[in-house]
């Protein structure tokens, strides 16, 4: 019985880390950062979450303490991509030719403001 759940604990662990090889590849061949930023982040949270699992399901007693890591990497991994992704935009890193929608274009409320601050400090 031991060697079939060490059998299934390995290929979970191998799905994710074929997850987690997918995410790379993305990184290579998506052709601007929030692409990048995106298949990154989806890839490596589902190849970290499975690969924790497989070996939490080949060492039980490690369980618990997997399930808390898997848990926070699929609270950290998006929230921390969101600002990246954020951060890249706020900064002026353009999106590809191919880019359809640009969302982010709408919010202009937060230049206004650093207009209206730069003005008050030159007067």
């Amino acid at each position: 019985m031991d060697g079939i759940i060490e059998i299934i604990g390995a290929v979970v662990t191998l799905i994710g880390t074929f997850f987690l090889f997918l995410g790379s590849l993305g990184l290579v061949r998506m052709p601007d950062v929030y692409n990048r930023i995106q298949t990154g982040t989806k890839a490596t949270t589902l190849g970290a979450m499975l690969s924790l699992l497989g070996i939490g399901i080949i060492h039980l007693d490690w369980y618990g303490k997997i399930i808390v890591l898997i848990i926070f990497i699929l609270v950290s991994n998006p929230i921390s991509s969101h600002v990246l992704a954020g951060a890249a935009y706020y900064m002026g890193i353009p999106l590809t030719k191919r880019s359809v929608v640009d969302k982010m274009s709408k919010k202009t409320v937060l230049t206004v403001k650093k207009q209206k601050i730069s003005e008050e400090e030159n007067n």
